[in-house]
């Protein structure tokens, strides 16, 4: 199946970066969002990001006017319906994103090929909700996702050959890496790096360094090219804590508690950069 037009249902952080990237890939790009000004958020924070390609000579102004011409954006998810490939990339909750899903398979056609960002709820479930599962697949991309390369391409159960082929493909005309990965809580990279994350949270409410001094040690020590707090912050303390709670209860192993000072920071709605406070100050 060629893939020609991408929807993406979602405009926050995830949602607008992945729109960026296929429309810079030549993909007519329809953006879904519940509301015209987290729309205009998402389409300035790209805008704003293809801007700075453009100043770093990495994009010329050509293709950045190209890029934001294939971009459409709409409340109304019957502008999906010609899509060839929606990807939902809301946030990490199980059933908002079953709800989305069921609104997305509603309107496309019935070749339309359905994805799920997610970086840890099982897409054999998610998939297991809608009545054309052959055709759901996990893409998850990494944050910021204009550059970092890795796209981990998941397959549920009921995923067909055709479904991972096409997403292979699509996933290298973006510009990104595919690695093929089973179905498995948190997959390959935040079944590794979220763990890590919480264990530097651990580390920081014991008070065994400051928090600057952890993340020093990890990209002094082990060549980490950020550390783990700031990355926790960049990544979203909101979404550290959801993964970790999806761990504990998927896998029935305590070794997954979420660190207590992480929770408490999400409760007190210092989630990172997105909200200019998080472990550090932005």
């Amino acid at each position: 199946m060629k893939i020609e037009s991408v929807g993406i249902v979602g405009a926050g952080t995830m949602g607008n970066g992945i729109a960026q990237i296929a429309a810079v890939a030549g993909l007519k790009t329809i953006l879904i969002d519940v509301t015209d000004a987290a729309l205009a958020k998402g389409v300035a924070t790209l805008t704003g990001s293809l801007e700075r390609l453009v100043s770093k000579d990495k994009l010329d102004a050509a293709t950045r006017d190209a890029a934001l011409a294939r971009i459409e954006t709409s409340t109304d998810y019957q502008r999906l319906a010609a899509a060839d490939i929606v990807i939902e990339a809301a946030t990490e909750n199980a059933e908002l994103k079953i709800r989305i899903l069921k609104q997305i398979e509603a309107v496309v056609r019935t070749e339309a090929i359905i994805a799920s960002n997610t970086s840890s709820i099982s897409i054999t479930a998610l998939g297991a909700t809608l009545e054309r599962s052959e055709r759901f697949i996990g893409m998850h991309f990494f944050n910021p996702v204009p550059l970092l390369p890795l796209v981990e391409v998941i397959r549920g159960v009921q995923t067909s050959d055709e479904t991972a082929d096409s997403v292979r493909r699509l996933t290298e005309q973006l510009g990104k890496s595919p690695v093929g990965v089973k179905n498995s809580p948190g997959f390959v990279v935040n079944r590794i790096l979220v763990p890590m994350i919480n264990e530097a949270f651990f580390v920081l409410a014991e008070g065994v360094a400051t928090a600057e001094e952890i993340d020093a040690g990890m990209r002094l020590g082990a060549n980490h090219p950020i550390g783990p707090l700031a990355l926790a912050d960049l990544v979203g303390l909101d979404v550290c804590l959801s993964v970790m709670d999806v761990f504990l209860k998927d896998f029935g192993d305590s070794k997954y508690r979420a660190c207590p000072l992480l929770r408490e920071l999400v409760s007190a709605g210092h989630l990172g950069r997105k909200t200019k406070r998080g472990v550090y100050q932005y």
